[in-house]
Protein backbone atom coordinates (compact mmCIF):
# COMPACT_ATOMS: atom_id res chain seq x y z
CA UNK A 1 0.00 0.00 0.00
CA UNK A 2 1.13 3.38 -1.17
CA UNK A 3 1.72 6.49 1.33
CA UNK A 4 -0.69 8.35 -0.75
CA UNK A 5 -3.36 5.20 -0.08
CA UNK A 6 -2.34 4.85 3.79
CA UNK A 7 -3.95 8.71 3.92
CA UNK A 8 -6.63 7.91 1.92
CA UNK A 9 -7.84 5.11 3.37
CA UNK A 10 -8.14 6.88 7.12
CA UNK A 11 -7.77 3.62 9.00
CA UNK A 12 -5.12 2.49 11.21
CA UNK A 13 -3.16 -0.32 10.83
CA UNK A 14 -2.57 -1.93 14.69
CA UNK A 15 -2.02 -5.14 13.67
CA UNK A 16 0.97 -6.54 15.58
CA UNK A 17 3.01 -7.04 12.46
CA UNK A 18 2.81 -3.60 12.40
CA UNK A 19 3.90 -2.55 15.38
CA UNK A 20 7.10 -4.36 15.35
CA UNK A 21 7.94 -4.15 11.75
CA UNK A 22 10.78 -1.76 11.97
CA UNK A 23 14.03 -2.50 12.18
CA UNK A 24 14.97 0.03 14.63
CA UNK A 25 12.86 -1.54 17.32
CA UNK A 26 13.92 -4.29 19.44
CA UNK A 27 12.76 -8.19 19.71
CA UNK A 28 9.55 -8.47 21.06
CA UNK A 29 8.31 -8.96 24.67
CA UNK A 30 12.13 -7.65 25.52
CA UNK A 31 13.40 -3.79 26.62
CA UNK A 32 10.29 -2.98 28.25
CA UNK A 33 9.95 0.88 28.91
CA UNK A 34 8.73 2.04 32.94
CA UNK A 35 6.30 4.47 32.48
CA UNK A 36 5.95 6.94 29.33
CA UNK A 37 5.84 10.25 29.40
CA UNK A 38 5.91 11.15 25.35
CA UNK A 39 3.14 13.45 24.26
CA UNK A 40 3.18 13.71 20.52
CA UNK A 41 1.19 16.64 17.91
CA UNK A 42 0.78 17.75 14.65
CA UNK A 43 0.34 20.78 13.22
CA UNK A 44 1.36 22.66 9.96
CA UNK A 45 4.10 24.84 8.66
CA UNK A 46 4.14 28.33 10.63
CA UNK A 47 1.40 27.13 12.73
CA UNK A 48 -1.58 26.56 9.38
CA UNK A 49 -3.47 23.84 9.18
CA UNK A 50 -2.51 20.88 7.67
CA UNK A 51 -3.92 20.19 4.13
CA UNK A 52 -4.00 18.10 1.16
CA UNK A 53 -1.01 18.60 -0.52
CA UNK A 54 0.57 20.53 2.18
CA UNK A 55 3.57 19.30 4.79
CA UNK A 56 2.90 18.42 8.26
CA UNK A 57 5.02 19.00 11.38
CA UNK A 58 5.07 16.43 13.83
CA UNK A 59 6.93 17.07 17.21
CA UNK A 60 7.15 15.04 20.38
CA UNK A 61 8.39 15.99 23.49
CA UNK A 62 8.91 14.18 27.08
CA UNK A 63 10.21 11.23 25.74
CA UNK A 64 13.61 9.84 26.79
CA UNK A 65 17.03 11.14 25.11
CA UNK A 66 18.53 8.91 22.53
CA UNK A 67 14.72 7.40 21.68
CA UNK A 68 13.69 6.46 18.41
CA UNK A 69 10.15 6.94 16.77
CA UNK A 70 8.66 5.57 13.38
CA UNK A 71 5.62 6.70 12.67
CA UNK A 72 3.05 4.98 11.02
CA UNK A 73 -0.43 5.19 9.45
CA UNK A 74 -2.71 2.38 8.15
CA UNK A 75 0.37 -0.17 8.33
CA UNK A 76 2.58 2.16 6.02
CA UNK A 77 6.01 3.53 7.61
CA UNK A 78 5.64 7.43 6.84
CA UNK A 79 9.21 8.92 5.48
CA UNK A 80 10.30 5.75 4.38
CA UNK A 81 10.48 4.02 8.08
CA UNK A 82 12.92 6.57 8.88
CA UNK A 83 13.55 7.12 12.39
CA UNK A 84 13.98 9.99 14.15
CA UNK A 85 15.67 10.82 17.67
CA UNK A 86 14.98 12.59 20.54
CA UNK A 87 17.24 15.37 21.49
CA UNK A 88 19.20 15.87 24.81
CA UNK A 89 15.99 17.69 25.98
CA UNK A 90 13.75 14.40 25.04
CA UNK A 91 12.08 16.43 22.08
CA UNK A 92 11.88 15.63 18.46
CA UNK A 93 10.35 17.07 15.61
CA UNK A 94 9.80 15.83 11.91
CA UNK A 95 8.09 16.32 8.80
CA UNK A 96 5.35 14.38 6.73
CA UNK A 97 4.27 15.03 3.33
CA UNK A 98 0.50 14.93 3.04
CA UNK A 99 -0.90 13.67 -0.22
CA UNK A 100 -2.61 15.56 -2.75
CA UNK A 101 -6.21 14.41 -2.60
CA UNK A 102 -5.82 13.12 0.68
CA UNK A 103 -9.46 13.09 2.12
CA UNK A 104 -9.77 15.42 4.92
CA UNK A 105 -10.69 14.20 8.37
CA UNK A 106 -8.85 12.66 11.78
CA UNK A 107 -6.25 10.36 10.92
CA UNK A 108 -4.69 7.89 13.61
CA UNK A 109 -1.03 7.86 13.62
CA UNK A 110 1.19 5.12 14.96
CA UNK A 111 4.31 5.79 16.93
CA UNK A 112 6.75 2.63 17.18
CA UNK A 113 8.95 3.96 20.13
CA UNK A 114 12.57 2.30 20.66
CA UNK A 115 14.88 2.69 23.47
CA UNK A 116 13.36 1.33 25.35
CA UNK A 117 10.26 0.41 23.45
CA UNK A 118 6.48 1.50 23.77
CA UNK A 119 3.97 2.08 21.36
CA UNK A 120 1.30 5.18 21.22
CA UNK A 121 -1.27 6.69 19.47
CA UNK A 122 -1.88 10.39 18.24
CA UNK A 123 -4.41 12.28 16.13
CA UNK A 124 -3.28 13.73 12.31
CA UNK A 125 -6.21 16.55 11.43
CA UNK A 126 -6.60 17.14 7.51
CA UNK A 127 -8.49 20.28 7.27
CA UNK A 128 -10.79 21.47 4.08
CA UNK A 129 -8.99 23.68 2.09
CA UNK A 130 -11.74 25.09 0.35
CA UNK A 131 -11.78 28.13 -2.92
CA UNK A 132 -12.66 31.58 -2.13
CA UNK A 133 -15.96 31.94 -3.18
CA UNK A 134 -19.06 33.92 -3.18
CA UNK A 135 -19.36 38.11 -3.85
CA UNK A 136 -19.26 39.94 -0.94
CA UNK A 137 -18.73 44.10 0.13
CA UNK A 138 -16.19 44.40 2.71
CA UNK A 139 -15.50 47.23 5.16
CA UNK A 140 -12.30 46.55 7.60
CA UNK A 141 -11.01 48.36 10.20
CA UNK A 142 -7.97 47.23 11.89
CA UNK A 143 -8.30 47.36 16.40
CA UNK A 144 -6.12 47.15 19.48
CA UNK A 145 -4.90 43.57 19.55
CA UNK A 146 -6.05 40.33 20.90
CA UNK A 147 -9.87 40.43 19.60
CA UNK A 148 -12.38 38.04 20.94
CA UNK A 149 -15.94 38.47 20.38
CA UNK A 150 -18.78 41.68 19.16
CA UNK A 151 -22.13 42.14 19.98
CA UNK A 152 -24.06 44.44 17.87
CA UNK A 153 -26.65 46.89 18.92
CA UNK A 154 -28.65 49.42 15.91
CA UNK A 155 -26.54 52.54 17.76
CA UNK A 156 -22.98 50.84 18.15
CA UNK A 157 -20.94 47.57 17.81
CA UNK A 158 -19.07 46.28 21.47
CA UNK A 159 -15.80 44.70 20.79
CA UNK A 160 -13.67 42.64 23.38
CA UNK A 161 -9.86 41.90 23.42
CA UNK A 162 -7.20 40.67 25.80
CA UNK A 163 -3.74 39.41 25.00
CA UNK A 164 -2.00 37.24 26.09
CA UNK A 165 -2.01 34.41 29.16
CA UNK A 166 -2.38 35.14 32.86
CA UNK A 167 -1.97 37.44 34.31
CA UNK A 168 -3.50 39.24 31.54
CA UNK A 169 -2.47 43.30 31.17
CA UNK A 170 -3.83 44.42 28.10
CA UNK A 171 -7.63 44.59 27.65
CA UNK A 172 -9.88 46.78 25.77
CA UNK A 173 -13.56 47.03 25.83
CA UNK A 174 -14.81 49.19 22.22
CA UNK A 175 -17.77 50.87 21.43
CA UNK A 176 -17.40 51.42 17.69
CA UNK A 177 -19.95 53.17 15.41
CA UNK A 178 -21.50 50.64 13.28
CA UNK A 179 -21.29 52.37 9.96
CA UNK A 180 -18.50 53.55 9.92
CA UNK A 181 -16.20 51.40 12.32
CA UNK A 182 -14.96 54.56 14.21
CA UNK A 183 -14.17 54.06 17.78
CA UNK A 184 -17.06 55.77 19.71
CA UNK A 185 -15.56 54.84 23.05
CA UNK A 186 -12.64 52.68 24.86
CA UNK A 187 -12.27 51.81 28.31
CA UNK A 188 -8.95 48.95 29.85
CA UNK A 189 -10.49 46.89 33.07
CA UNK A 190 -9.84 47.22 36.37
CA UNK A 191 -7.23 46.00 37.97
CA UNK A 192 -7.80 42.57 39.51
CA UNK A 193 -7.01 41.24 43.13
CA UNK A 194 -3.60 39.02 42.90
CA UNK A 195 -3.87 35.44 42.18
CA UNK A 196 -4.38 32.55 44.65
CA UNK A 197 -0.75 32.14 44.83
CA UNK A 198 0.26 35.70 45.85
CA UNK A 199 1.43 36.73 41.84
CA UNK A 200 -0.16 39.85 40.14
CA UNK A 201 -3.47 39.55 38.79
CA UNK A 202 -3.42 42.06 35.60
CA UNK A 203 -6.39 42.97 35.08
CA UNK A 204 -10.52 41.82 34.75
CA UNK A 205 -9.45 41.13 30.86
CA UNK A 206 -12.84 41.12 28.83
CA UNK A 207 -13.46 38.11 26.95
CA UNK A 208 -17.37 37.09 26.06
CA UNK A 209 -19.44 40.17 24.86
CA UNK A 210 -23.20 41.16 25.03
CA UNK A 211 -25.60 43.69 25.43
CA UNK A 212 -29.18 44.18 27.75
CA UNK A 213 -30.21 46.57 25.58
CA UNK A 214 -33.87 47.03 27.87
CA UNK A 215 -31.48 48.16 30.58
CA UNK A 216 -28.88 49.77 28.71
CA UNK A 217 -25.87 47.92 29.90
CA UNK A 218 -22.79 45.39 28.34
CA UNK A 219 -22.20 42.53 29.70
CA UNK A 220 -18.88 40.84 29.46
CA UNK A 221 -17.06 37.26 31.02
CA UNK A 222 -13.88 38.03 33.19
CA UNK A 223 -12.73 34.23 31.70
CA UNK A 224 -9.55 34.67 33.58
CA UNK A 225 -10.89 35.80 36.96
CA UNK A 226 -14.08 33.45 36.98
CA UNK A 227 -16.49 36.31 36.56
CA UNK A 228 -18.52 38.49 35.06
CA UNK A 229 -18.73 42.77 34.83
CA UNK A 230 -21.93 44.78 33.74
CA UNK A 231 -20.64 48.79 31.82
CA UNK A 232 -22.91 51.55 30.54
CA UNK A 233 -23.55 50.72 26.69
CA UNK A 234 -23.60 55.09 26.69
CA UNK A 235 -20.26 55.44 28.17
CA UNK A 236 -18.71 52.04 29.13
CA UNK A 237 -18.49 53.26 32.60
CA UNK A 238 -18.26 50.22 35.19
CA UNK A 239 -21.86 49.59 36.69
CA UNK A 240 -21.10 46.48 38.41
CA UNK A 241 -17.80 44.00 38.73
CA UNK A 242 -18.66 40.92 40.39
CA UNK A 243 -16.33 38.80 42.43
CA UNK A 244 -13.32 36.51 41.34
CA UNK A 245 -15.29 33.11 40.93
CA UNK A 246 -18.84 34.10 40.72
CA UNK A 247 -19.15 31.96 37.32
CA UNK A 248 -16.65 29.29 36.52
CA UNK A 249 -14.49 29.66 33.34
CA UNK A 250 -17.65 31.98 31.61
CA UNK A 251 -17.51 32.40 27.79
CA UNK A 252 -20.74 33.46 26.33
CA UNK A 253 -22.82 36.20 27.83
CA UNK A 254 -26.20 37.08 26.26
CA UNK A 255 -29.73 38.72 27.05
CA UNK A 256 -33.32 38.62 26.22
CA UNK A 257 -36.40 39.07 28.22
CA UNK A 258 -34.92 41.01 30.60
CA UNK A 259 -32.71 38.17 31.79
CA UNK A 260 -28.83 37.84 31.17
CA UNK A 261 -27.64 34.01 30.22
CA UNK A 262 -23.88 33.09 31.20
CA UNK A 263 -22.49 30.22 29.67
CA UNK A 264 -19.90 28.52 32.09
CA UNK A 265 -17.65 26.37 30.07
CA UNK A 266 -17.40 22.60 30.95
CA UNK A 267 -19.70 23.41 33.55
CA UNK A 268 -23.47 21.46 33.00
CA UNK A 269 -25.05 24.59 34.04
CA UNK A 270 -25.70 27.96 32.71
CA UNK A 271 -25.99 30.93 34.96
CA UNK A 272 -29.60 33.33 34.66
CA UNK A 273 -29.10 37.14 35.45
CA UNK A 274 -31.65 39.67 36.18
CA UNK A 275 -30.96 42.23 33.87
CA UNK A 276 -32.57 45.29 35.97
CA UNK A 277 -31.20 44.28 39.18
CA UNK A 278 -27.74 42.44 38.68
CA UNK A 279 -29.08 40.29 40.87
CA UNK A 280 -28.17 35.82 40.12
CA UNK A 281 -30.83 33.78 39.94
CA UNK A 282 -31.60 29.53 39.78
CA UNK A 283 -29.54 28.41 37.38
CA UNK A 284 -30.46 26.41 34.00
CA UNK A 285 -29.67 22.96 34.72
CA UNK A 286 -28.10 20.87 31.81
CA UNK A 287 -28.36 16.94 31.13
CA UNK A 288 -26.42 14.73 28.86
CA UNK A 289 -28.15 11.98 26.84
CA UNK A 290 -24.67 9.93 27.20
CA UNK A 291 -24.71 7.50 30.07
CA UNK A 292 -22.14 8.58 32.94
CA UNK A 293 -21.25 11.79 31.12
CA UNK A 294 -21.73 15.63 32.26
CA UNK A 295 -23.10 18.29 29.40
CA UNK A 296 -20.16 20.61 29.43
CA UNK A 297 -21.26 23.57 28.48
CA UNK A 298 -19.65 26.06 25.43
CA UNK A 299 -21.65 28.15 23.20
CA UNK A 300 -25.24 30.00 23.76
CA UNK A 301 -27.92 31.03 21.60
CA UNK A 302 -31.02 32.23 22.34
CA UNK A 303 -34.05 32.59 19.93
CA UNK A 304 -36.36 35.25 20.91
CA UNK A 305 -39.33 34.05 18.68
CA UNK A 306 -39.97 30.53 20.24
CA UNK A 307 -38.60 31.67 23.52
CA UNK A 308 -35.35 28.97 23.53
CA UNK A 309 -32.22 28.69 24.35
CA UNK A 310 -29.55 26.78 22.72
CA UNK A 311 -26.30 25.13 24.02
CA UNK A 312 -23.63 22.92 22.63
CA UNK A 313 -21.30 20.91 25.00
CA UNK A 314 -17.96 21.14 23.90
CA UNK A 315 -16.88 17.58 26.16
CA UNK A 316 -19.17 15.57 24.93
CA UNK A 317 -20.47 16.99 21.36
CA UNK A 318 -24.24 17.46 21.74
CA UNK A 319 -26.84 20.41 21.79
CA UNK A 320 -29.31 20.91 24.02
CA UNK A 321 -32.76 22.76 23.78
CA UNK A 322 -34.30 24.93 26.42
CA UNK A 323 -37.47 26.44 27.42
CA UNK A 324 -37.01 29.64 28.79
CA UNK A 325 -40.85 30.02 30.06
CA UNK A 326 -39.92 27.15 32.45
CA UNK A 327 -36.17 27.22 32.26
CA UNK A 328 -36.02 23.80 31.63
CA UNK A 329 -34.36 21.12 29.36
CA UNK A 330 -36.57 19.80 26.86
CA UNK A 331 -34.14 17.86 24.46
CA UNK A 332 -30.41 17.40 24.24
CA UNK A 333 -29.00 15.58 21.04
CA UNK A 334 -26.26 14.07 19.93
CA UNK A 335 -23.73 15.17 17.11
CA UNK A 336 -22.65 12.31 15.21
CA UNK A 337 -19.54 12.92 13.04
CA UNK A 338 -18.74 16.37 15.63
CA UNK A 339 -16.06 16.68 17.94
CA UNK A 340 -14.63 19.23 20.09
CA UNK A 341 -18.05 21.20 19.31
CA UNK A 342 -18.44 25.03 20.18
CA UNK A 343 -20.80 27.07 18.38
CA UNK A 344 -24.61 27.05 17.97
CA UNK A 345 -26.60 29.13 15.89
CA UNK A 346 -30.43 28.48 15.28
CA UNK A 347 -32.96 29.57 11.97
CA UNK A 348 -36.19 29.85 13.37
CA UNK A 349 -37.72 29.59 10.14
CA UNK A 350 -37.03 26.10 9.02
CA UNK A 351 -36.24 25.02 13.00
CA UNK A 352 -32.88 24.09 12.36
CA UNK A 353 -30.21 24.08 14.48
CA UNK A 354 -26.41 24.84 13.18
CA UNK A 355 -23.56 23.82 15.08
CA UNK A 356 -19.63 24.26 14.28
CA UNK A 357 -16.78 21.63 15.46
CA UNK A 358 -13.38 22.78 15.60
CA UNK A 359 -12.14 19.41 16.19
CA UNK A 360 -13.88 17.66 13.29
CA UNK A 361 -13.76 21.12 11.04
CA UNK A 362 -17.97 20.92 10.17
CA UNK A 363 -20.94 22.61 10.40
CA UNK A 364 -23.68 19.76 11.63
CA UNK A 365 -27.81 21.09 10.57
CA UNK A 366 -30.20 19.16 12.40
CA UNK A 367 -33.71 19.90 12.85
CA UNK A 368 -34.54 21.29 16.42
CA UNK A 369 -37.79 19.00 16.88
CA UNK A 370 -36.71 15.34 16.11
CA UNK A 371 -32.38 16.23 16.16
CA UNK A 372 -32.33 14.54 12.99
CA UNK A 373 -29.20 15.47 11.08
CA UNK A 374 -30.10 17.21 7.82
CA UNK A 375 -26.32 18.28 6.76
CA UNK A 376 -23.06 17.59 7.85
CA UNK A 377 -20.94 20.01 5.95
CA UNK A 378 -16.78 20.64 6.21
CA UNK A 379 -16.29 24.21 6.21
CA UNK A 380 -12.33 24.29 6.57
CA UNK A 381 -10.20 24.36 9.86
CA UNK A 382 -11.14 24.59 13.00
CA UNK A 383 -14.72 27.07 13.09
CA UNK A 384 -15.71 28.46 16.13
CA UNK A 385 -18.67 30.27 16.11
CA UNK A 386 -21.88 30.11 13.84
CA UNK A 387 -24.69 32.33 13.42
CA UNK A 388 -28.12 32.18 11.34
CA UNK A 389 -29.51 35.19 9.50
CA UNK A 390 -33.09 35.06 8.25
CA UNK A 391 -32.91 38.42 6.55
CA UNK A 392 -30.33 36.69 4.04
CA UNK A 393 -31.32 32.90 4.91
CA UNK A 394 -27.78 32.09 5.66
CA UNK A 395 -25.47 31.16 8.34
CA UNK A 396 -21.95 32.97 8.87
CA UNK A 397 -19.45 30.92 9.94
CA UNK A 398 -16.48 32.07 11.45
CA UNK A 399 -13.28 29.34 10.88
CA UNK A 400 -10.82 30.01 13.16
CA UNK A 401 -7.81 28.03 11.61
CA UNK A 402 -8.69 29.03 7.85
CA UNK A 403 -8.88 32.76 8.51
CA UNK A 404 -12.17 32.53 6.78
CA UNK A 405 -15.73 33.39 6.76
CA UNK A 406 -18.45 30.49 5.42
CA UNK A 407 -22.04 31.53 4.55
CA UNK A 408 -24.30 28.02 4.24
CA UNK A 409 -28.24 27.97 2.87
CA UNK A 410 -29.83 25.95 5.44
CA UNK A 411 -29.53 23.37 3.25
CA UNK A 412 -26.00 23.14 4.15
CA UNK A 413 -24.91 24.35 0.66
CA UNK A 414 -22.25 26.72 0.68
CA UNK A 415 -22.70 30.29 -1.41
CA UNK A 416 -19.60 31.52 0.01
CA UNK A 417 -15.53 31.50 1.54
CA UNK A 418 -14.48 34.69 2.24
CA UNK A 419 -10.68 35.05 3.47
CA UNK A 420 -10.76 37.98 6.91
CA UNK A 421 -7.56 37.16 8.45
CA UNK A 422 -5.84 34.94 10.35
CA UNK A 423 -7.89 33.27 13.21
CA UNK A 424 -11.38 34.23 12.54
CA UNK A 425 -12.89 34.51 16.07
CA UNK A 426 -16.82 35.68 16.12
CA UNK A 427 -19.17 37.16 14.12
CA UNK A 428 -23.00 38.92 14.86
CA UNK A 429 -25.69 39.69 12.62
CA UNK A 430 -25.78 43.47 11.38
CA UNK A 431 -29.90 43.31 11.54
CA UNK A 432 -30.03 43.85 7.47
CA UNK A 433 -28.41 40.78 5.80
CA UNK A 434 -24.85 41.45 6.90
CA UNK A 435 -22.45 40.00 9.17
CA UNK A 436 -19.61 41.72 11.56
CA UNK A 437 -16.41 39.43 12.20
CA UNK A 438 -13.70 39.83 14.23
CA UNK A 439 -10.22 38.19 13.76
CA UNK A 440 -6.81 38.12 16.12
CA UNK A 441 -3.52 37.80 14.85
CA UNK A 442 -0.50 35.82 14.96
CA UNK A 443 2.02 38.07 16.41
CA UNK A 444 2.27 41.88 17.28
CA UNK A 445 3.27 42.50 12.92
CA UNK A 446 1.07 41.02 11.46
CA UNK A 447 -0.75 43.67 9.05
CA UNK A 448 -4.27 41.33 8.46
CA UNK A 449 -4.30 40.30 11.99
CA UNK A 450 -6.74 42.31 14.48
CA UNK A 451 -9.75 43.56 12.64
CA UNK A 452 -13.38 44.05 12.47
CA UNK A 453 -14.44 42.94 9.17
CA UNK A 454 -18.55 43.99 7.63
CA UNK A 455 -19.31 42.06 5.16
CA UNK A 456 -22.61 41.97 3.34
CA UNK A 457 -23.62 40.06 0.03
CA UNK A 458 -23.32 41.64 -2.97
CA UNK A 459 -27.09 41.72 -4.89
Amino acid sequence: MSLSMAFRSGVCGLALGALLASTALADPFTDLARGFAGELAASGENRAPIVPGSTAIVSGEGFAPGQQVVLRQNGIALNDGAAVTADAEGKFSTTVAIPEGTEPGLYPVVAEVSGPAYASTFELKVSPDLPESGSFDVTQRKLPRGLYQVAVTPEALYVTAAVGRPPVKDSTLLKLDPQTLDTLAEITPAAAPARADGSEGGVFAVYGVGVDQQNGRVWVTNTRQDTVAVYSAEDLSLVKQFDVDAVPHPRDAVAMGGRVYVSATFEPVVHVFDGATMEELAPITLTSGKRREDFASATLHVDEASNQLFVVSLGTDEVAVVDLDSGEQTAVYPLPGSKSTIGVGFDPDTGRIFTAAQGSDNVTILDAESGEVVADVAVGANPLNVVYDTQSDLAWVSVRGSGTLVALTAEGEIVGNLPVGPLANHAALDGAGGVYVVNKSRGAEDPSGDQISHVVPKG
